[in-house]
């Protein structure tokens, strides 16, 4: 039996050169370790795959990304066709998050993979947030990476849900690092957090059997050194190590080595 649970990290599809290849940031998978579970970043899928996958699985990490979700699944035509798409992404991810939050495997989002949730469960997107009335431009700062993922605004926690009970405080700081943003908000779905512009930061799906967390900024950026961070992948780890008990029965200890 493994000793440590397993988390899904669905991969991302990109060109290099001549050849296409998966790919997933490292970030993603070291933060997975931070949270006491082993990272196994899965290639392109088909949707028939999807459970036999999810079978392995004692958590699933949805990561960001450069692409965007396509706006065909919430019907609308693409916007800027110079902005990144992965319809291969698309294709598995969707229904992969339906049975993931149904079957009850604990599930944690990051920015395109939150929007990836909305989405399969009926939402929408806003595809150019910084073009919308009333909304801040999310982009974060241009420059090298401590600039891009510094802190970019505070997020305001909702009362009485998840996220307030994982971090015990009102507000914090977040990076934003995203152009498409939360427009609709699927039916069912809860708000855990706002940016100051309104824009929904942070979600769950409060009647689904597992745990599950949806962000909108990088939680996994430098997670060791940021407390809110390490509470977020603390509680995933947590839930995936109940998942893994229950599902595959305790790990049996191992006796000392004696001299």
């Amino acid at each position: 039996m493994a000793s440590h649970p397993i988390v899904l990290i669905p991969a991302c599809n990109q060109q290099i050169g001549d050849h296409p290849f998966h790919v997933a940031g490292r970030k993603y998978a070291d933060a997975v370790r931070l949270a006491g579970a082993l990272p196994l970043v899965v290639p392109r899928a088909l949707p028939d795959e999807v459970d036999e996958l999810l079978d392995l699985a004692d958590g699933v990490l949805l990561t960001g990304s450069p692409s965007n979700v396509h706006p065909s699944h919430f019907g609308e035509a693409v916007h800027d066709p110079s902005l990144p798409l992965d319809p291969e992404r698309d294709a598995w991810t969707l229904p992969l998050i339906r049975r993931a939050l149904a079957r009850g495997i604990p599930l944690f989002s990051i920015c395109r993979g939150t929007q990836e949730v909305n989405v399969a469960l009926g939402g929408s997107l806003h595809q150019a947030v910084q073009e919308v009335p009333g909304h801040d431009d999310h982009r974060g700062p241009r420059g090298d990476a401590e600039s891009t993922y510094g802190f970019a605004h505070r997020v305001d926690v909702a009362p009485g849900g998840l996220l307030e009970a994982l971090v015990g405080r009102p507000s914090f700081e977040v990076n934003s690092v995203h152009g498409q943003g939360i427009a609709r908000l699927a039916d069912g779905l809860r708000v855990e957090a706002r940016a100051p512009d309104g824009l929904v930061e942070a979600f769950t799906e409060p009647t689904a059997p597992g745990f599950n967390l949806c962000v909108q900024w990088h939680p996994e950026w430098r997670a060791a050194f940021n407390p809110v961070s390490m509470q977020l992948f603390d509680a995933f780890g947590q839930a995936v190590r109940a998942y893994r008990d229950r599902v595959r029965g305790p790990l049996p200890r191992v006796p000392a080595v004696s001299d």
